[in-house]
């Protein structure tokens, strides 16, 4: 089994694709167009993205990017994130001039950084490839934030540790692939539409599911490339898409969207841990 995802060895996607399956062959890939591509066309069977984070909020680009392709939502992971500030052994806080680490583990480490003066944030394509950066260049006024598995494998050191903004830090991972990881029954359903530019087009959406009692765990909006001031709703809906209040809701919502899209229905990360908490999935 093969399982795409963007960064480095040490990056937390690496972490949350071995929750997936522990004895997978990993494929690394630099961007997370390149993880899509890999499931699309090879040699990858499954890609594990990231899609939210408890304090940094949506990863937006990969909204954009189940939208331009065909690739189904198979499962999700939730995966705990703390943070290290990693650097070269022998150095110190007081000699830092530059730290390095991806947008969104900067963000969730923004009340850290803003008690550093002097020190200059660069943001980079991932946590562990910036690690990667200051054990290759062996940059000794420079520091990393990433996870302590990067810095073991690039032999950095810890100067600060949980350095996260709140200790509740999880990051929740989509798993994408054209078939099922294993036999555990879908509770969750993606989906993503529009509606007419009239008044209360948005609320009579949404009511399609509220009259049926039908849960909304997640609403995200997006703007429609090439059409300003418009845009698409991603609705996470808690239940499988073919149970039968769930099916009615969509049924109704396509009656006067313009567009809709099931992205994929399949089993949350709850369900999971429900049946067995901490075990990797395995599929079939």
């Amino acid at each position: 089994m093969r399982i795409a995802y963007q960064g480095e060895l040490g990056a937390f996607s690496e972490a949350a694709a071995r929750r997936v399956h522990k004895d997978a062959d990993l494929v690394a890939c630099r961007s997370f167009e390149e993880v899509f591509s890999s499931v699309d066309a090879g040699p990858a069977g499954y890609g594990v993205l990231p899609i939210e984070n408890s304090i940094g909020g949506s990863i937006h680009r990969n909204y954009d990017l189940l939208l331009e392709h065909q690739l189904p939502i198979v499962s999700e992971v939730e995966l705990p994130v703390v943070h290290q500030l990693l650097a070269m052994p022998g150095a110190t806080m007081g000699g830092l001039k530059r730290i390095y680490s991806h947008p969104q583990a900067l963000a969730q480490c923004e009340r850290f950084l803003r008690t550093l003066a002097g020190v200059e944030i660069v943001a980079t394509y991932d946590t562990a490839g910036s690690a990667k950066l200051v054990a290759t260049e062996k940059l000794m006024d420079a520091a990393a934030i990433a996870s302590a598995r990067a810095g073991e494998v690039f032999g950095l050191a810890p100067l600060a540790a949980s350095i996260q903004d709140f200790d509740d830090n999880i990051t929740r991972f989509i798993v994408i692939g054209r078939r099922p990881i294993d036999a555990m029954p879908a509770d969750k359903t993606t989906v993503v539409f529009t509606v007419p530019n009239s008044p209360g087009a948005l609320f009579k959406a949404l009511s399609v599911f509220a009259l049926r009692d039908v849960d909304l765990t997640k609403l995200e909006s997006r703007p429609i490339p090439g059409r300003p001031w418009e845009y698409l709703f991603y609705v996470d809906v808690a239940s499988a898409r073919d149970e039968l209040r769930c099916a009615r809701a969509l049924a109704h919502l396509a009656e006067f969207a313009p567009m809709l899209r099931v992205l994929g229905s399949y089993p949350s990360w709850k369900s999971r841990e429900k049946v067995a908490p901490g075990a990797p999935m395995q599929a079939r």
